[in-house]
């Protein structure tokens, strides 16, 4: 891990800087996404890339997370901890669901039961419109507080959204890296294999998957607080497919990897707007360049290419 807490020693300290150095609200506010992002899909590289299981429903957790606490609160008048405190349990209870059947089979079944798990919730999110407000979303909710601390601004949030994320990083680093993150990626080799060698492949999947959807629900939460709106277009099935795409873009097996996907694929679609009405078709062009000459992602692929730069200047 000494490394690794080198660079988690590096990301602090540019967390910290753009905090003191920063004083345009926009730029915050595209981080504290790119924050809750990287919550999501932390959770994603565990399940994915360690564990070898796909979930295409990711945006459902975070949505329920979101309308949990966004109802609670804008609705019941309920404390802001005490509603992400039942966010996280309905969104654990909705994984378990969903997890303890479909992960004692073999193959595709949890992408399968995921996929069809968030169009339900989406329908739920659209037509109960008494308590979600429908497709006009739901308006009311309240800016998060914690402990009398009442966030409002844009660089309040970045330092308590970045703080997280590192917590949640340090945490799912020593996961990785402990017997239970070797089993993990056991399982992704060969799950025949590690089952012969006595691991319990199923208790294995269902807690990385209730840990990969509680992230996503926290996430919900603290978006829910922080936008003050949500609404059911923003927790679709193309957002989740969009979430499974920064972990493969950056890097399956890599929680690196995976934040610096999230990183691409939510700074660059603001930077492309300069392109106005083509900057979908230059997205594109550009993650298919990224899979055509970086097919192991951006974190391992950049990290190839240095080290073989390295070597030409050295010989």
């Amino acid at each position: 891990m000494k490394n690794q807490y080198l660079a988690l020693t590096f990301l602090a300290v540019v967390i910290l800087t753009i905090g003191f150095l920063n004083h345009n609200d926009y730029y915050f506010n595209i981080l504290n996404i790119l924050f809750l992002k990287g919550l999501i899909v932390i959770g994603l590289s565990l399940l994915m890339g360690y564990a070898g299981q796909v979930s295409l429903g990711h945006a459902a957790f975070y949505g329920l997370g979101a309308y949990t606490s966004g109802i609670l609160t804008a609705k019941f008048g309920w404390g802001c901890l005490p509603a992400l405190g039942v966010a996280q349990l309905v969104t654990f209870i909705a994984a378990l669901m969903i997890g303890l059947p479909a992960l004692r089979l073999k193959g595709h079944y949890l992408a399968m039961a995921t996929l069809g798990f968030g169009v339900i919730v989406y329908i739920f999110f659209k037509e109960l419109i008494s308590l979600t407000g429908g497709p006009s979303g739901l308006v009311g909710i309240p800016p998060l507080e914690i402990l009398g601390k009442v966030f409002m601004e844009s660089r309040e949030y970045y330092f308590l959204f970045g703080g997280i994320l590192f917590l949640a990083l340090l945490g799912a680093l020593h996961l990785a890296h402990s017997p239970f993150g070797r089993g993990l990626l056991a399982i992704h080799d060969s799950e025949a294999a590690t089952v012969s060698l006595g691991y319990d492949t199923n208790r294995l999947k269902l807690i990385v998957f209730l840990l990969s959807a509680a992230l996503a629900g926290l996430a919900g939460s603290l978006y829910a607080h922080f936008a003050m709106f949500i609404a059911p277009t923003s927790f679709t099935f193309l957002h989740s497919v969009k979430l499974v795409t920064m972990v493969v873009i950056g890097g399956v097996a890599s929680l690196w990897g995976a934040l610096l996907g999230a990183a691409v694929l939510t700074i660059l679609p603001e930077v492309l707007t300069v392109f106005e009405d083509y900057d979908v078709l230059v997205f594109g062009a550009i993650l298919v360049l990224i899979m055509i000459f970086l097919p192991e992602g951006l974190f391992k692929g950049l990290g190839k290419w240095i080290g073989q730069f390295r070597h030409k200047i050295a010989t």
